[in-house]
């Protein structure tokens, strides 16, 4: 059986170089995109060369495909879908909803990305700038139930911390009580102690 003739990966440091000339052919900013480097899926073939990536962050349970770029363009339709895979696997681990891109390759609209109406492109991360033009998007799940739960849950949370606060303050109330009374005790048998001290007899002594 022949291995595969390629591999997508998270890229890690190892693979800088090969990335900053990538990004460099295709014009983007590198200076931008190294810092974001753990944002990028990489494309290798047998010999471990990278040959492809694309960026892919998360944001407000959005996912953004950016900064594709090649090699050679000639290995860009056998490599495009094993990322296009790649990408829904980890759409799907980090319960993203939608997903947005500005690549202009044919691969993305056949794959199911369209342009948004005015409504949808409401919903773009204002950090990705929804002024641009070109923008691309799918629906993976029903945005207004995630975002429904997600807030239910938010309110859950908060409830819980407010009761917990509430829980403590009131432990806090009944050690504070505790104390003084301990303290209010231990002053009554300092008090009778010494009473009985004081008020003892001598040995041998009579009264009168």
């Amino acid at each position: 059986m022949n291995p595969p003739a390629y591999r997508v990966r998270r890229a890690t440091l190892d693979d800088f170089n090969a990335l900053k000339a990538l990004w460099a052919s295709m014009n983007f900013s590198v200076a931008d995109l190294e810092k974001r480097l753990t944002e990028f899926q990489v494309a290798e073939d047998a010999n471990g060369q990278v040959v492809g990536a694309v960026g892919f962050q998360f944001l407000q349970r959005q996912g953004l495909i950016h900064s594709e770029s090649f090699v050679d363009f000639a290995v860009a339709d056998q490599v495009r879908p094993l990322l296009w895979g790649r990408i829904q696997a980890l759409a799907m681990n980090h319960g993203v909803v939608r997903l947005w891109t500005r690549e202009s390759a044919p691969f993305w609209t056949h794959n199911g990305l369209q342009p948004p109406d005015p409504s949808v492109l409401e919903r773009l991360p204002e950090a990705w700038n929804r002024t641009r033009p070109g923008w691309l998007t799918l629906r993976l799940r029903d945005e207004d139930v995630i975002m429904s739960l997600d807030k239910e849950f938010a309110l859950f949370k908060e409830a819980e911390k407010q009761s917990t606060a509430e829980t403590l303050n009131h432990a806090r109330k009944v050690k504070q009580v505790c104390t003084v009374i301990g303290v209010l005790i231990s002053l009554g048998l300092l008090i009778w102690a010494l009473y009985l001290l004081l008020t003892r007899k001598p040995p041998g002594s009579t009264g009168l």
